[in-house]
């Protein structure tokens, strides 16, 4: 397997090898040593399981200087030493179960030589041969039949893996010429990414610096509200009438548009009077007076006194506008007012609560939607609560309808019976 005029130029450096030894001297419990073994065994022992990296540096330490020689000479001489004992054997010896010394241990516990030879064929299926062989080859129980077994395994080994490493070769070089590819556009993409970065870390810096223009701009106003807060209370503190002043100022606005109200009506009443006026003129002059104040509508209606007496009055819907006059019109003739919107924003579970405390109701089917409208329609039928119904949302319609119970109440006996209710649409 080795060339032997290799061995003999490698062996000058060492003392003559010695007598040859038997295949199979195995002596007891006492593991073999590198001189123990067979020539046939050296060759594999030597180029498996030690790399070349480590034989020239035990060559190196051997020959007490830097041994000059190529690999494979370096091989054949260490394998040329290792039939006898010498400096050289010795240290590949030490190295040998120094490095694979986990599996020596492993193997001391087969007993047998069918044991070491299934943890040997177990190493072999786990690619696991180089520490195997050694600790295998050494045993007390490995006869010339494992011996002569292992040789040839480890012989097939080699050849599968020098197929193994061309194609390895192959591969890697392919895998090669991919990683310059993938190499190349990596380059590319980090040049993008350089560039999208450093537009990014501009824009960041711009919008950095508006967030900190927007928070000066921030605690600037926050600063105005706060000085703008105590000259408040400094002028609240002293203006103690300030908010008697502020409920006149309300109570103004809810008088002024009160009155704008007033001068709708007034408007609207002079068109009326204006056209029965031209009505009028229009008859000839045979007509009646009666007559005259028949068609024109405005003879001097027949005013009702109003006084509710402390009854509870609920106006159902209406401007919210118009609720501060319609409070001051119920209350001067000495009603309590109680409002609900019909559902608009008021919860039209709180209408039932209202009709029953309520003595009275009005309600301004103009504004109110058309489950409250049916639900105070179906109340008062089935509770005999009064009820009115009016059109228009105007405090003279609230006016008119309040006279309009006061004229009822004036027709009805004093036994003040409320069993029949009265529903009215104006």
């Amino acid at each position: 397997m080795c060339d032997h005029d290799a061995k003999q130029a490698f062996s000058l450096h060492f003392h003559a090898p010695g007598p040859g030894h038997d295949a199979a001297a195995t002596t007891g419990s006492r593991r073999r040593r590198l001189w123990d073994l067979p020539q046939q065994c050296h060759c594999p022992v030597v180029g498996v399981c030690l790399p070349l990296e480590t034989l020239s540096r035990l060559a190196s330490k051997a020959l007490g200087g830097k041994a000059i020689a190529s690999d494979y000479e370096v091989h054949v001489g260490a394998v040329a030493e290792c039939v006898q004992r010498n400096r050289l054997s010795e240290l590949m010896q030490n190295e040998l179960d120094r490095r694979y010394a986990r599996k020596i241990r492993d193997f001391r516990s087969a007993k047998n030589t069918q044991a070491l030879q299934d943890m040997w064929v177990e190493a072999v299926r786990q690619s696991d041969v180089s520490g195997a062989f050694w600790a295998a080859l050494t045993h007390p129980r490995c006869d010339a039949v494992l011996q002569e077994t292992l040789c040839r395994d480890m012989h097939m080994i080699q050849h599968q893996a020098g197929a193994s490493l061309r194609t390895d070769i192959t591969r890697f070089n392919a895998l090669q010429h991919e990683n310059g590819i993938l190499t190349r556009e990596l380059a590319k993409a980090q040049e993008r990414a350089t560039r999208i970065i450093a537009e990014k870390s501009t824009e960041i810096a711009h919008l950095t610096t508006q967030v900190f223009r927007v928070r000066a701009e921030s605690i600037a106003k926050d600063s105005r509200i706060a000085f703008l807060t105590e000259d408040m209370a400094v002028l609240k503190a002293s203006l103690p009438d300030l908010e008697t002043i502020t409920r006149l100022q309300k109570k103004i606005e809810q008088m002024a548009l009160r009155q704008s109200t007033v001068d709708e009506q007034n408007a609207r009443l002079r068109q009326e009077l204006a056209s029965a006026r031209k009505l009028l003129a229009a008859l000839p002059n045979d007509t009646s007076e009666a007559a005259k104040a028949v068609i024109a509508g405005h003879a001097e209606p027949c005013i009702v006194p109003v006084h509710l007496h402390h009854k509870t009055v609920l106006c159902v819907g209406g401007r919210n506008g118009s609720i501060a006059s319609y409070r001051d019109i119920i209350e001067r003739v000495g009603g309590r007012f109680a409002h609900h919107d019909g559902g608009l924003e008021d919860s039209p579970n709180v209408l039932d609560a209202n009709l029953a405390a309520a003595d009275l109701v009005i309600c301004q089917t103009g504004c109110i939607s058309h489950n409250a409208y049916w639900k105070v329609k179906d109340f008062c039928k089935r509770n005999g609560k009064r009820c009115v119904f009016v059109e228009n949302p105007s405090a003279t319609s609230l006016m008119r309808g309040l006279q309009q119970i006061s004229a009822t109440d004036s027709d009805i006996p004093a036994t003040n019976d409320r069993s029949a209710p009265l529903m009215t649409t104006t």
